[in-house]
């Protein structure tokens, strides 16, 4: 390839607007949903495995052991390709990738969680025991406070890694930022170009927000 035949003229508000910003808004929503519904299900089965009780701790455990074993993009093709067969009816590249990546995604912050809330001193459960509180008064009041605190800067570091991965939907043909570039590449008669400008766009993105949680770490440390 001759690099002196690379044209980026063509990158223009036009084509922006028309490709690339629809891919970007999917692969920011999904983002953002895949990262409140795998907190909120990871901190559920965070819980599970915490609680002492075996029919409780072994099914999150199978789940979560299994899910951090799979590939994403197999899980995102297994969902996209199986439960059409199973249902009798397509359920569409955009809501596949959605419902596989709060799925996928809750193993992952279920085990930072976990992490989170055994890092809480002994002694803070016991205080909230002395008070009277019930376990779960005990966890929503003091410790799950502390433990999102602690663990803010990994959990965004896992939702970086997220939005890094929301580029494999595009093995199920959603319109995510890389589609948005491939499919400017192929109108343009340029795809070498855009697929380059897709690579510097996700490291300014990921670099800007890796930036962010560094400093942000950096002011948790200090009010500890």
């Amino acid at each position: 390839m001759n690099l002196m035949n690379l044209d980026f003229s063509l990158l223009n508000w036009d084509l922006i607007q028309g490709f690339i910003l629809k891919g970007l808004y999917f692969s920011v929503v999904l983002t953002f949903v895949a990262t409140l519904g795998g907190i909120f299900f990871g901190t559920l089965l965070a819980l599970m495995r915490l609680s002492g009780k075996k029919w409780l701790d072994l099914p999150a455990a199978i789940y979560v052991n299994g899910m951090r074993s799979i590939p994403l993009v197999m899980v995102i093709l297994w969902f996209f390709l199986l439960v059409p067969f199973m249902i009798g009816r397509p359920v569409g590249a955009e809501y596949s990738a959605i419902v596989t990546f709060v799925a996928f995604e809750a193993a992952y912050f279920s085990e930072i969680m976990r992490a989170g809330i055994q890092s809480i001193p002994r002694g803070q459960v016991y205080a909230g025991q002395a008070m009277g509180m019930t376990y779960g008064q005990n966890m929503k009041l003091v410790i799950l406070p502390q433990a999102f605190r602690n663990m803010l800067p990994v959990l965004l570091t896992q939702t970086i890694i997220l939005f890094q991965d929301t580029s494999l939907v595009y093995a199920i043909g959603a319109y995510d930022l890389l589609k948005g570039f491939e499919t400017a590449g192929k109108n343009y008669g340029r795809p070498i170009e855009m697929y380059l400008l897709a690579a510097v766009l996700y490291f300014i993105i990921c670099y800007a927000l890796s930036y962010f949680v560094k400093r942000l770490h950096k002011k948790i440390a200090i009010i500890r």
